[in-house]
């Protein structure tokens, strides 16, 4: 990320690495290009700056194709769980057309009922709910900030395909875990209630409870809960959680696997998801972008170019700052995020070996 050449910023490298990675073969003439990213939730400020969407949105435009920049509605309650609020998050944070010089589409309509079901013949889903206006697209590339995830133990590509290209229903049928509260850990704060999008806990004698037949599992009590009085079962229920994300994953390239192209962005690598409304202190420095045609290529050497760098003692990280540690199980024990890779692998998504070609 440094830059002492008015010819060296970060907008020319963005181009420069679009360019040196390929990313313009993967554009059709004429096509409709979905650019997937993340609006960031409101309060949120880690997520892609505009001003670099420009960029890619202009290199698309160049090749011959017709960008749109696009996500997809949420499960939880928030800023962005309809389009309408979808759409005034992202221009509040930016993505207007006059920075962006592209329209943002929200690619499961309205309320999240535009979709195709797409058949992938794997292990845990045999089809998959994915948004109307990605899978209708004729290529893709996909912009990721690569950071921690409370559940997933990172977000990368995987999770930007998988996660941020299901519809409300397939994000549902992805979160299929409960989770359960400490009672000697809550102290009824309430905040949990606060945020549940279904009514699923209410507080009983003082302590949260979890109607489980409500709950859909978006985890997002977990995510506010101070005392970290909500966890999961994550021996039997993480590890098939994330192998439907990486499903979901093979789901939204269907069709267009050569037509995909990939950045993850290795800036203000905060402990959480941009779902969360705050940005956290970076656990690492920033680290500098990178492209690749592989989703699963891109999430391993992001993942281990983190773990190569000192951690930041001034942040959530208290565990595993030294480089070379595993700073994902330093935030959260529990996580087993190289399973995203792992299984990614296994069912073809990707390859997990990769070369580093520094620009």
């Amino acid at each position: 990320m440094r830059a002492r050449d008015p010819h060296d910023n970060t907008v020319s490298k963005i181009n420069r690495l679009f360019d040196s990675a390929g990313l313009g073969e993967t554009i059709r003439k004429k096509g409709l290009t979905a650019i997937k990213l993340h609006f960031g939730e409101l309060g949120n400020d880690s997520y892609i700056n505009p001003v670099f969407v420009r960029q890619v949105v202009e290199k698309v435009r160049a090749h011959g194709g017709k960008p749109f920049v696009t996500d997809s509605n949420t499960l939880y309650l928030g800023s962005r769980s309809n389009a309408v609020d979808h759409i005034e998050t992202a221009i509040l944070h930016g993505f207007d057309y006059s920075v962006i010089g592209a329209p943002v589409i929200i690619a499961d309509g309205l309320s999240g009922n535009n979709t195709k079901t797409v058949a992938i013949q794997k292990k845990h889903f045999k089809n998959v709910i994915i948004s109307g206006d990605i899978a209708a697209a004729k290529s893709m590339i996909v912009l990721s900030h690569f950071k921690a995830h409370e559940v997933a133990g990172f977000g990368g590509a995987i999770k930007n395909l998988g996660m941020g290209c299901a519809s409300v229903a397939g994000k549902q049928a992805q979160h299929s875990a409960r989770p359960l509260v400490i009672v000697e850990i809550c102290t009824g704060c309430g905040k949990c209630t606060e945020v549940c999008p279904k009514a699923a806990i209410i507080l009983l004698h003082e302590k949260s409870l979890i109607e489980k037949s409500k709950c859909i599992g978006c985890f997002e009590c977990m995510t506010v809960c101070p005392e970290r009085a909500i966890d999961i079962d994550w021996v039997t229920e993480i590890p098939q959680f994330i192998e439907r994300i990486v499903e979901y994953a093979a789901g939204a390239i269907h069709g267009k696997e050569s037509r995909m192209g990939f950045m993850n962005f290795l800036t203000h690598i905060t402990p959480d998801c941009d779902c969360v409304p705050w940005s956290d202190a970076p656990v690492v420095p920033d680290i500098g972008i990178l492209a690749s045609r592989d989703p699963v290529a891109i999430d391993a050497a992001s993942y281990d170019l983190v773990n190569r760098q000192k951690g930041n003692p001034e942040s959530m990280l208290q565990h595993n700052q030294q480089k070379g540690a595993d700073k994902f199980k330093g935030l959260r024990e529990n996580t087993d995020a190289y399973l995203q890779i792992r299984y990614g692998e296994e069912i073809g998504l990707g390859s997990s070996e990769y070369e580093l070609v520094p620009l």
